[in-house]
């Protein structure tokens, strides 16, 4: 069951905060869950205290992801400028991730700074895609939300709205349900108004028990190179499943790209390491030579929030850790 009230997000972010004690190599993303329940039970300045403890790690992750929670946590309790400064510091950073763009220009949205929020949207759209290729699932949420800034600055469409277009999937059109005169009609006395109001509303709802429904990603399991040598040294038996590394890396990039062929949306890549594999198996009363293990362990650290969304921008790093961009790496065609 989902939290509900304050209290049930306490308890829920101390729990996250116990199994961060329990698997320090996901303390990152478990501390990120637990200072949104914080945030949710009203414990603001408590989770600003995680988030700064974060970033004084000696390395994290998401850096810019961090920060931008922090900056959207502090304003909301009265820290405008400081927040102003961390996400101006976030733009000039110019990360390759959506998430951080997202939540900087959402936080600008949400205090009317519209021009702040397209600029944020507009940024990270230039960067992140490029034209003519398919949308990454982490990068449809900018295409949305710069749509429904431009809607409320009264801005025409452009390309991005365009596709922007191409991306919904609700049978609600955009425009519709970005509508800023939509919030007239809740005060409205006319049935017909109501009811249309009421068709919009059941799409969004549609929308989002869409993505509530896989609140994790479909992640396969990637093993770096120096960690694939480590396992099978221990684990002979697993050779069977990893022929060589190459093999793997192929194989991996291929199924993900049956998968999304096939429909299936917010797809990701979690990196396995033998100590958290074993511990695991151990969790599990199971033996690490044990395939079956393997797809199990992948949806546990998806579930830790480990996993990276796939795939990557066509110019981000490529996920085998080739530190070659996707599109010449494992993206190449």
């Amino acid at each position: 069951m989902r939290p509900d009230t304050p209290a049930d997000h306490t308890t829920e972010a101390e729990r996250l905060l116990r199994t961060a004690e329990r698997y320090p190599e996901d303390r990152e993303p478990l501390l990120l869950q637990a200072a949104a329940h914080l945030e949710l039970a009203g414990d603001r300045a408590r989770a600003t205290t995680l988030y700064e403890d974060l970033l004084g790690s000696p390395a994290l992750d998401h850096p810019h992801l961090v920060k931008a929670l922090n900056a959207a946590n502090l304003w909301e309790y009265g820290h405008e400028a400081e927040a102003r400064a961390i996400l101006d510091g976030v733009r000039t950073a110019r990360p390759l991730d959506p998430a951080p763009w997202e939540i900087a220009a959402e936080t600008f949205e949400s205090h009317d700074e519209l021009d702040a929020a397209h600029d944020c949207f507009t940024t990270a759209l230039t960067l992140l895609l490029t034209p003519g290729e398919e949308v990454p699932y982490a990068t449809q949420s900018l295409l949305i939300g710069r749509h429904r800034v431009r809607r409320l600055m009264g801005a025409d469409h452009d390309v991005w709205d365009e596709l922007a277009d191409a991306v919904h999937t609700a049978s609600v059109p955009l425009d519709e349900l970005h509508d800023p005169k939509r919030l007239w009609a809740l005060g409205s006395s006319d049935p017909g108004e109501l009811r249309a109001e009421i068709i919009r509303l059941r799409a969004e709802l549609g929308t989002y028990r869409t993505a509530l429904s896989r609140p994790f990603p479909v992640a396969m399991l990637h093993w770096p190179a120096h960690e694939l040598d480590e396992l099978l040294a221990a684990y002979p038996n697993l050779r069977s499943e990893y022929p060589s590394h190459a093999d793997h890396l192929a194989r991996l990039e291929a199924a993900l790209r049956d998968l999304h062929q096939a429909g299936t949306p917010n797809l990701g890549i979690v990196a396995g390491t033998v100590p958290s594999y074993e511990a695991f198996a151990a969790s599990e009363a199971a033996s690490p030579a044990d395939p079956d293990l393997l797809p199990q362990y992948a949806t546990t650290l998806a579930a830790r929030g480990r996993a990276v969304p796939w795939p990557p921008a066509r110019n981000a790093p490529c996920w085998c850790g080739s530190d070659r961009p996707y599109r010449e790496c494992h993206g190449a065609e």
